[in-house]
């Protein structure tokens, strides 16, 4: 049962990859829109006119891609890691540990991606973290989001007797 568990919960990572990719993709202006608004420093005084707040578009379409992309490898991985654990489920633990192998990799570049995309770059480099409008709505999710992913594979990742 242990086993299925740990299943059903990379399937919910893959889901929160896969609905993510396709609500980024479905608006995707809303999504440049939310990365320019990053960039660009605007959402708090006194950003906009600070020598890191920036509205290249390279910059912004690069950022929506990353999020984009992470989020489809993320969904992609744990979906292909949870068919590999499911057909392993009745093997013995060795077989099992390494049909994780991609499941733990999809989680972890969903935790790589809202590090270093949100904390790192959104937060550090363009402080964020000074935006009353987006903290909230931004910035606590994707802590929480890498929070639970990281500590869903922590315990698939633990071994199996």
């Amino acid at each position: 049962m242990l086993r299925i568990m740990k299943i059903i919960l990379v399937l919910s990572v893959a889901a929160w990859g896969l609905l993510g990719a396709f609500g980024n993709l479905a608006d995707w202006s809303g999504t440049i829109r939310a990365v320019a608004s990053v960039t660009s420093m605007s959402t708090f005084e006194g950003g906009a006119d600070h020598w890191r707040a920036t509205i290249n578009p390279v910059v912004i379409f690069t950022g929506a891609l990353f999020i984009l992309l992470s989020k489809a490898i993320t969904g992609v991985l744990c979906l292909m890691g949870a068919r590999r654990m499911w057909a392993a489920r009745n093997g013995d633990a060795a077989d099992f540990a390494k049909a994780k192998t991609l499941a733990l990799t999809g989680c972890a570049v969903a935790v790589f991606m809202l590090f270093v995309g949100f904390s790192v770059i959104a937060e550090g480099w363009f402080e964020l973290w000074q935006s009353d409008d987006m903290h909230a709505p931004v910035l606590a999710p994707a802590f929480r989001y890498a929070g639970m992913i990281a500590l869903i594979a922590l315990f698939v990742g633990a071994r199996d007797d």
